[in-house]
């Protein structure tokens, strides 16, 4: 059986310091760290204590610190597309405040200035043909923005939900600082107007308040300087009021709104 090995320390004791004449430890004397009973010293040669790590741990710390993090092609092309469409809208913006700035644009006016009805029979029940001549105000009140109305455009009357006659806009260019009035012929064919609608042209006739509604919608150029912008769409929509349904007919209220769209 093996020998039982007592937790002491098995070195030699150490000489006791040497003392000087005030019971100092005298200087030049070396005092050894004597161990508490019951514990271990133990004694790492330096050279392994500060060593390298093995070879095959060095290859694979610099082989991670080497490594690049991977960044998937999706997720850059997605950073330079929202950073192209950053700059874009930046560009744009600033673009439109500029010229805004030089330009100071105004929104056109539009107004009905003048209505004469024909063909309008409301003693039947048979189809009519009505037909509006529509004087139509439409004034540019900017001084260096031109327009041009083109071909394509379109008028219509209504009487309720029911169409009761249609034309077309002449095509002009309407220069800066201009109003411009025109004449539009509408005509009808055919319409068929039910018991309920004649019955209620009739009382409003008789009460010298009959409502249409002229709806007006023009793809314009817009000239700015000497450039010429994409065909935009301007659609009007005027509520008028009629004293009765004849050439001599008379608007006794109006009101128009109108839109833009830019696409």
């Amino acid at each position: 059986m093996a020998d039982r090995v007592h937790p002491r320390d098995s070195s030699p004791a150490s000489s006791p310091p040497s003392l000087n004449n005030s019971g100092e430890v005298a200087a030049g004397t070396h005092t050894k760290h004597v161990p508490s009973p019951g514990t271990y010293v133990v004694q790492v040669p330096k050279d392994q204590i500060y060593r390298y790590p093995p070879p095959g741990n060095s290859r694979r710390y610099e082989a991670l610190r080497k490594r690049k993090p991977r960044r998937s092609c999706c997720c850059r092309c997605v950073c330079y597309t929202f950073s192209l469409l950053l700059i874009l809208i930046i560009a744009l913006g600033i673009t439109a405040a500029v010229l805004y700035l030089v330009f100071r644009p105004e929104a056109p006016k539009y107004t009905i200035s003048d209505v004469a009805i024909k063909n309008f029979n409301l003693t039947s029940s048979s189809p009519v043909s009505p037909e509006f001549d529509v004087t139509v105000r439409a004034e540019n009140p900017n001084n260096k923005i031109g327009i041009y109305y083109r071909k394509g455009n379109s008028v219509t009357v209504f009487y309720s939900d029911v169409r009761l006659s249609n034309g077309k806009l002449p095509a002009f260019y309407q220069p800066t600082n201009n109003v411009t009035v025109f004449q539009t012929p509408l005509k009808g064919s055919n319409v068929l107007l039910g018991n309920a609608v004649l019955t209620a042209l009739r009382n409003e006739q008789m009460k010298g308040k009959v409502p249409f509604k002229v709806n007006i919608k023009a793809p314009v150029k817009v000239k700015v300087g000497a450039v010429k912008t994409w065909e935009i769409t301007v659609k009007v929509k005027c509520d008028i009021t009629v004293n009765t349904l004849t050439a001599k007919s008379k608007i006794i209220s109006k009101d128009c709104k109108y839109s833009v769209r830019l696409w």
